[in-house]
């Protein structure tokens, strides 16, 4: 199981966040973000901050750091490690079975991940059987999107997903994100894609606002 930092906005929760970081950064990354996203009316959320296991990447002249997969190619079509990726979601599967565990409901329980993390909670929510809440897709792309096509998981398209990506967006070109988010939508899924302007490869206040706002539907319509 993956070491985690977690963090509840109040007692007995009965949703879950599980969120995943980007190439180089640990679980500590996004927990700064929890005070500026949570609502005052929202019920008590467990957000859930798991660090990558260390390896090599290809791209950085194989050194070692946190990261759900290896790059080996600038080349989108073909730059993730798709044994890698598979591997990640096998441990995001087994981090949502432990929040189911401890009596959380499959459809109280968010996924979201920032580039790389994204990239691995976007190849899961194609390809899983599980109803979840929703998933939280930011800066990120769709690794070998054509196969994950074809590996959509029947009623996978059910669970919502919001992407947002920066238009100045120097390390995923925000054009990635566009394909993923065309992808999804032409499976069925119901997509809130928002791209914002000028940001780079981070997040923004307008961005954080947004996911608040499709969060908080999510939240209310299932209280």
């Amino acid at each position: 199981m993956l070491d985690c930092v977690e963090l509840e906005t109040g007692d007995a929760s009965q949703w879950s966040v599980i969120w995943l970081h980007g190439l180089g950064a640990d679980a500590n990354d996004f927990v700064p973000l929890v005070p500026e996203l949570v609502k005052p009316d929202w019920p008590a959320i467990r957000f859930v901050f798991p660090n990558a296991p260390e390896r090599a990447v290809t791209i950085n002249n194989g050194y070692r750091m946190r990261a759900w997969y290896d790059i080996s190619d600038m080349d989108f079509a073909n730059r993730a490690d798709m044994t890698g990726v598979r591997e990640s979601m096998q441990d995001l599967d087994a981090l949502i079975q432990e929040e189911v565990d401890r009596g959380i409901a499959e459809d109280h329980i968010f996924i979201a991940g920032f580039s790389q993390g994204g990239a691995i909670t976007l190849s899961y929510c194609v390809r899983t059987q599980r109803r979840l809440a929703g998933f939280i897709a930011l800066s990120t792309y769709l690794p070998a999107l054509q196969d994950a096509k074809s590996e959509l998981s029947p009623g996978a398209e059910t669970v919502p997903v919001f992407m947002a990506h920066g238009t100045e967006d120097p390390v995923i070109p925000i054009r990635e994100s566009e394909r993923a988010a065309h992808a999804l939508k032409e499976m069925g899924f119901d997509v809130e894609w928002q791209g914002y302007h000028p940001m780079q490869h981070a997040t923004c206040r307008e961005e954080i606002d947004s996911l608040q706002a499709w969060m908080s539907a999510r939240l209310k319509a299932s209280a």
